[in-house]
């Protein structure tokens, strides 16, 4: 796997341009069923991938924080909304609160999320690659399939099904 990783970047960065025209075409014509085939490709990959031996995304990304994630965890942690913003979150330059820092103060040593039961949403619906109006996130995924090997196996096998049609 981390042999995988510390490639990842770079044929993310060798598919860009490829990935940000088929991209272009999609937002101007998405498909008809795009989203199932979305959720179809999602589902197939992550029978076969196991982000506890990954957890790239935890190690050099942080989610946004919602007020509802905010609530929701302080609460778990027994901590009011003000004391968990204090002591993990920043203000970014788009005024989201952010992690202070990465990996993620919440990541084990095994790769397991200390707070997974409430997890940021941002954290629970990572890579989006089943989000509904898949095309409208195009960017996002573009940055994705750099961190996350099954996003660039999900992107890289749907404009594979997309030349067959």
């Amino acid at each position: 796997m981390q042999d995988e990783l510390n490639g990842l970047p770079q044929r993310a960065k060798d598919k860009h341009k490829e990935n940000k025209k088929f991209f272009q075409q999609l937002k101007k014509k998405p498909p008809k069923h795009l989203d199932l085939q979305m959720q179809e490709l999602h589902e197939e990959e992550f029978e076969r991938t196991d982000c506890l031996t990954c957890a790239n995304c935890c190690k050099t990304t942080g989610p946004l924080f919602t007020n509802k994630d905010i609530e929701r965890i302080s609460k778990h942690l027994r901590q009011k909304p003000q004391q968990f913003i204090d002591q993990y979150l920043r203000i970014d330059e788009d005024n989201d609160y952010v992690l202070q820092e990465v990996p993620c103060a919440f990541l084990a040593p095994d790769n397991y999320c200390l707070i997974y039961d409430v997890r940021p949403k941002a954290c629970s619906e990572f890579p989006h690659t089943n989000r509904k109006d898949f095309h409208k996130i195009s960017n996002l995924t573009l940055k994705n399939v750099a961190i996350c090997p099954a996003a660039f196996k999900i992107v890289e096998e749907m404009k594979r099904r997309a030349l067959k049609t």
